[in-house]
């Protein structure tokens, strides 16, 4: 590969750029060894590259169609709008926040398209990116950062849920108002889907092919509900049965998105692995920890932030609720975001500045709602 076509590679993908470059950076600061690599979190990037795996084929199957004919029968914009992204909020609870946007970003890009409304798309999918956000909060699966304190903190499930619903109500009636004002008076604009055609059909002859697909999906979120130790096995299991099923899959995988992530983890396993920057966080953390939780994140993401902070953290109610407002900040914010990104330039390459304006403006407006409710609700000790 020359060197034109590697400088256009690295321009197309905006996201992976940024995140090689902090990583090759950060290994001046941390050198690599064995615990650098230990850090690194490979069940993350095994569950991403099994449910990526998998819905490239539920998309070539059209397992999708009943949903997505589903969808299209909601007659206005906003009352699709809102069906979506409350799909995306309340499944996010139970599949964790990216799962969800893997699965009803490609569904909104489809419906929007087929009826002529492209132009929602960007506001649209930067809402259910909210909604994955807000939603996954409730639950202590709901996102890696909850479970992550959840399993540290020692609290029951019920506690936590109690702890976390005002917050996750106030997003719902939030993320209510921000769907009607997108429309605004224009708020019984018709979809205009008037056919299912691009839904394409089943085809009979490969039933058994969809059949195998639900199976392995099943088995994707029972490994992800889970939270099993023996995630490898399954990540084994699911290319095997991908390559049996159609081998031709696994070429479709997005692998830039999952190098992306990768290179994310290096550096904040080699911020965290630095002891300079750990006796700093000691002495600074302490009673800020809702503002350092949101800014940190900003720089290595939210997961990492959960890892890196939590030995510091007095409140680790106000920890959590940081993390979880996070990634209404920025892109790098929350790397369910950097999912949503990806998925969004890989239907419109040339869009991708575009995406992060839109996605930063109302994602900081709503973040502009919450955060003070959020500092206040935080102040009351988790335990």
């Amino acid at each position: 590969m020359n060197k034109k076509k590697v400088l256009g590679f690295l321009k197309k993908e905006p996201m992976l750029t940024v995140s090689a470059i902090a990583a090759v950076a950060a290994l001046f600061i941390t050198p690599p060894s064995a615990k650098l690599l230990s850090d690194i979190d490979f069940r993350t990037l095994g569950t991403l590259f099994m449910m990526l795996t998998v819905l490239e084929g539920f998309k070539k199957e059209n397992i999708f169609r009943p949903i997505l004919k589903l969808a299209g029968s909601i007659k206005t914009m906003a009352g699709l709008s809102l069906f979506l992204v409350f799909s995306v909020f309340f499944t996010s609870m139970f599949v964790t926040n990216d799962v969800s946007l893997i699965i009803f970003v490609p569904l909104t890009i489809i419906l929007f398209r087929a009826g002529d409304k492209e132009k929602y798309i960007l506001p649209v999918i930067t809402m259910e990116n909210i909604a994955a956000v807000r939603g996954s909060l409730l639950t202590p699966f709901g996102s890696p950062q909850n479970l992550f304190i959840y399993g540290k903190s020692g609290v029951s499930a019920w506690r936590f849920i109690r702890y976390m619903m005002p917050i996750w109500l106030i997003s719902g009636v939030l993320l209510v108002i921000f769907v009607l004002a997108l429309y605004g008076k224009d708020v019984k604009q018709e979809t205009q889907i008037k056919s299912f055609d691009f839904l394409g059909s089943f085809d009979e002859k490969r039933k058994y092919h969809r059949a195998a697909y639900l199976a392995v999906f099943v088995l994707v979120i029972a490994t992800i509900v889970s939270r099993t130790d023996y995630w490898y096995i399954a990540a084994v299991i699911v290319a095997a049965a991908v390559f049996f099923i159609d081998k031709s899959i696994l070429v479709k995988t997005d692998y830039v998105l999952l190098l992306t992530f990768f290179c994310f983890f290096i550096f904040s396993s080699s911020i965290a692995g630095n002891e300079a920057i750990s006796t700093f966080l000691g002495k600074s953390v302490a009673s800020h920890e809702y503002a350092w939780s949101i800014l940190l994140s900003q720089v290595i993401s939210n997961v990492p932030a959960a890892i890196v902070l939590y030995p510091f953290a007095g409140n680790k109610g106000a920890l959590l609720y940081g993390l979880d407002s996070a990634g209404l900040c920025t892109l790098i914010g929350s790397l369910a975001s950097v999912i949503n990104y990806r998925l969004y330039v890989r239907e419109y390459p040339k869009n991708g500045g575009k995406f992060i304006k839109v996605f930063t403006l109302i994602s900081l407006l709503f973040f502009a709602f919450v955060v003070i409710p959020g500092y206040i609700i935080s102040k009351t000790p988790l335990s």
